[in-house]
């Protein structure tokens, strides 16, 4: 297979252009973030972080750094005109009670029925890592899943059952990788988009579970 992947930065580009105008959004931690970066000036998003939060900006240019504003991975933030803070308890209010439209999240696993895998291994020596994500998993309308296609190891993340401890039960909608977007419903994984270059074939090939391919019209 010889095909140009998306970079990271361009997977959160794809992802910034689809979400719709007013929602309200949270990012997870890691690669989600990047999402924040490239949101289209001219809609109005409402990203929340749930360390307390609501409508924070992309990072900050040099030199206007604000220690004290982060987002829930430290990373440093900025606040639109607006913007608030809250307690933690008010934040998770908003997580599961059914208030955010959104949640961009990473995964380690996803199941062709939607269910989600992001939090362990299952490794012995793996520091697991909750945080909010089974809040999220539950409490957004929507799941986004922003993550490579494959393993480091070539191994498939995309399969027909997780083999890794459950985050979340029939929650992803869609999942955005390096090679495709990937629409999941009643059960099925329908292919949305690739990129130049791969065929459906060896798209199938690098996933373990089956494909619809909903790029012919």
């Amino acid at each position: 297979m010889s095909v140009q992947k998306r970079s990271r930065e361009e997977i959160a580009m794809l992802i910034a252009q689809d979400i719709p105008e007013g929602s309200y959004v949270n990012l997870g931690i890691g690669l989600p973030t990047n999402v924040a970066k490239y949101l289209p000036k001219d809609k109005e998003i409402f990203l929340h972080s749930e360390n307390g939060v609501l409508a924070f900006g992309p990072p900050p240019k040099p030199g206007q750094e604000d220690e004290d504003l982060v987002n829930a991975g430290k990373e440093l933030v900025t606040l639109l005109d607006g913007g608030c803070f809250m307690h933690h308890g008010d934040s998770f209010d908003i997580m599961r009670g059914g208030h955010l439209d959104i949640c961009v999240i990473g995964a380690f696993q996803v199941a062709v029925n939607g269910d989600l895998a992001n939090w362990h291994t299952g490794k012995p020596d793996d520091v697991p890592a909750v945080g909010g994500a089974m809040d999220l998993a539950v409490g957004a309308k929507s799941i986004y899943v922003y993550m490579e296609h494959v393993t480091k190891k070539g191994e498939a993340k995309i399969v027909d059952a997780l083999t890794y401890p459950i985050t979340g039960e029939q929650c992803v909608d869609r999942i955005y990788t390096d090679l495709c977007i990937i629409e999941l419903k009643d059960q099925q994984a329908y292919v949305t988009e690739m990129v130049a270059g791969l065929s459906f074939d060896e798209l199938q090939a690098l996933t373990a579970c089956p494909l619809i391919d909903a790029t012919v019209v």
